[in-house]
This record gives C-alpha cells, sequence and structure tokens, in this order.
C-alpha cells in the first residue's frame, strides 16, 4: 500500500524535514468529508475508497502534473480521507529509510465529537526512543478552524488514542463508550471495529474487510460476552507488542485469524 512504484522520483525533490514532509501531504488532498469548506460543490464525484499510494499519485499528477511541493489550488487536489494522509505520508518517510506505520483510533481535535475516528501516522524517533504520532490531514485551513496549537508531526499524549487505548478506556469505564465513534455511530461496537483495523495496520494491512463496517446489519452490531473478552485480549497483545512484550510474529499471526468481521463470517 505504500509502495510508490513508477512514482517513485516524485519524492526526489521533497523537504529534508518531516515537517515539510506533512506540509506537503496536506496539500495534496482534499477530505471528502470536508471538501465544502474548501469551495468544491457537493455534486462533485469523491471517491472515499482507500488507495495504494501508487494509485494516489498517479491520480495527483493527473489532477495537476508537476513536483508534489507545488501549490496546489483545492479543485486540483485529489479526494480522500484521514487514511490516505496517514498512508502518503507514511510511504514518504519509509521511502528515507524511516520506520513509519499507520495507526487507526481516535482524535480530540477533529469535529464536534470527543472521540473522533481518525487515523494518523507513526514514526519512529531515534533522538526521543519512542514513536511520535503525525497528523497530515491538518493544513493551514484546518490548522485555523480548529485552533490547532501543537505541533502536528509530535501530537500530545492526549490528542490521539489508538483504538485499543480507546476500548481499555471504555472498558474500565474511565471515559463513556458512547463518546467513541464516527458520525451516528459509536459505542462499543464502532471500537471493536477500530481495535481491528488498528491491528490489521499494525501488520501492514492498510486496507480490510473491517472498513465496510456501514455496511453492517443492525443484528450485526450486538457484541457478545465471548466477543468483548476476545478484544480485551487483543487490547491487551497490541500493548504488549508496544512494549516490547511480544513480538511481532506474534501479533501477525492474531492479525491473521481476525481478517473477517463477524457480520460476514
Amino acid at each position: 500500500m505504500t509502495d510508490p512504484g513508477e512514482f517513485a522520483g516524485a519524492y526526489d525533490d521533497l523537504p529534508e524535514t518531516i515537517s515539510g514532509l506533512r506540509e506537503v501531504v496536506s496539500g495534496l488532498i482534499v477530505h471528502v468529508a470536508l471538501a465544502e469548506r474548501y469551495g468544491i460543490p457537493p455534486d462533485t464525484p469523491m471517491v472515499r475508497q482507500t488507495q495504494p499510494v501508487a494509485d494516489r499519485l498517479k491520480s495527483i499528477q493527473a489532477s495537476f502534473a508537476g513536483s508534489l511541493t507545488a501549490a496546489r489550488p483545492p479543485r486540483s487536489r485529489t479526494f480522500g480521507t484521514c487514511r490516505d494522509y496517514a498512508l502518503l505520508l507514511c510511504s514518504m518517510l519509509r521511502s528515507r529509510s524511516i520506520a513509519a506505520r499507520v495507526r487507526c483510533g481516535f482524535a480530540t481535535y477533529i469535529g464536534d465529537d470527543i472521540y473522533h475516528d481518525h487515523w494518523v501516522c507513526e514514526y519512529w524517533s531515534p533522538a526521543d526512543k519512542r514513536w511520535r504520532q503525525a497528523d497530515a490531514q491538518l493544513d493551514a485551513l484546518q490548522i485555523d478552524q480548529q485552533q490547532i496549537t501543537f505541533d502536528c508531526t509530535n501530537l500530545p499524549s492526549d490528542a490521539f488514542l489508538t483504538a485499543s487505548q480507546a476500548w481499555r478506556l471504555a472498558r474500565s469505564n474511565a471515559v463513556a463508550a458512547g463518546a467513541f465513534g464516527h458520525a451516528p455511530t459509536t459505542g462499543l461496537w464502532f471500537l471493536h471495529v477500530n481495535v481491528y483495523r488498528d491491528l490489521l495496520s499494525l501488520t501492514n494491512r492498510q486496507i480490510s474487510a473491517w472498513d465496510g463496517w456501514r455496511d453492517a446489519p443492525p443484528g450485526g452490531k450486538v457484541l457478545k460476552v465471548d466477543a468483548l473478552a476476545e478484544l480485551d485480549r487483543l487490547a491487551e497483545l497490541v500493548t504488549a507488542f508496544e512494549d516490547g512484550a511480544a513480538p511481532f510474529a506474534v501479533l501477525d499471526a492474531a492479525a491473521s485469524r481476525c481478517l473477517t468481521p463477524s457480520w460476514l463470517s
């Protein structure tokens, strides 16, 4: 998903800094849910399905040929969602041999929701000896409208929660489960969708059948006791992996058993 393929040369003149790369990415895509803020008519055809980076770069050149660093008016950008920004930044960082990965979780600084469904890019900081989180979606307009004051390449610890962190907070009743979600879909069921998507993304499965959560029938949006216990276990496993207590092979094996959502089984 993050391989630029035949468009790898488009990265040759990119900025050297991570903040510079993040800024470039923020000007290449318009989020489909925010298009009207940029003067894009609501009847404009917009695809929200996440694309491999190579396909994204092809679309970018078709919309506005030239250097990725060139300022593109909103109507000459491509359309996508938060995950597309994160994937593109992840691709650029990996092309620089910087360890990077895409995370699914919840942001506290987007929209009116307390914890809004969101994707960001994590990258390894040798100086800090930890993973930093960067939000490539936030361009100048969004930073101004949302009154963002933090460094978008080093999110504060309480700005974005991975899905497993959010799940554990909800299960401990530290935060109400209904505070997590996407538009009208909130609660433990949506939290469990993102736990699986984050687990799969950590094992380089950035898109999956779990992305079809909108098509789940009402009867498929009920979590049984055994499902809750399984999610508790998976959230603990992701945490152990992040802490270095669980090897990648164990995480990957768990992810391979979680490819199909319950409503498709």
